[in-house]
């Protein structure tokens, strides 16, 4: 397969809505529904954790999967990875199956820097795990993980193109929750003990 065909491919599978489809199988359209978001908080606060934990593990797998895998395909490198990876984490936020309505990006970057910085991933998820125990939002724990990532990237990992895409990643996920920051500094964010809120 050419390069372009392998980022159209990475795009697709970044796009696939499992959150969408968690909720079709609970008869509930996640669009219509807490933020209207299609991504792993919406699916907490609105499905509950026994099902948006899978949707979580399968967006993060979406993303890990073209970055680890894809590169070999044309010559490998980390250039390429980052490519097929930031393909999937479009998808995923732009996603043309339901109608470029989708999450916010966190979980399929977090795929995507499993496969090249495992270890920063790992002390981020930690990040993520203590903030949504102190706090039980989950959007301020993804908030300060994406965060935490390219400190983390430059202290594991050295200056370089990674370091530069996790920068990126962390601006893009600030983007992305710029409704959650300003409910945030206001009070007024759910925590996902809701079954029903915004995201």
């Amino acid at each position: 397969m050419t390069a372009a065909a392998l980022a159209l491919a990475s795009y697709l599978i970044g796009a696939l809505p499992h959150s969408y489809l968690a909720g079709r199988l609970r008869g509930i359209d996640l669009r219509e529904h807490g933020s209207g978001n299609l991504g792993a908080t919406n699916a907490f606060r609105v499905l509950g954790a026994r099902w948006a934990a899978p949707v979580m593990a399968l967006d993060i797998a979406k993303g890990f999967l073209p970055a680890y895998a894809f590169p070999g395909l044309v010559g490998g490198g980390t250039a390429w990875a980052l490519v097929f990876g930031v393909a999937a984490i479009l998808g995923h936020v732009f996603p043309v199956y339901t109608r470029f309505r989708g999450g916010k990006g966190v979980a399929t970057g977090a795929g995507v820097f499993l496969a090249l910085a495992p270890a920063a991933v790992a002390i981020g998820l930690l990040v993520w795990s203590l903030v949504v125990a102190a706090t039980r939002t989950v959007s301020l724990g993804s908030i300060a993980a994406a965060l935490a990532l390219p400190f983390l990237v430059w202290w594991l990992y050295g200056r370089g193109l990674v370091l530069a895409v996790a920068i990126s990643l962390a601006a893009f996920v600030l983007f992305t929750h710029r409704a959650n920051i300003r409910r945030l500094l206001r009070g007024e964010e759910s925590s996902f003990r809701s079954r029903e809120g915004t995201s």
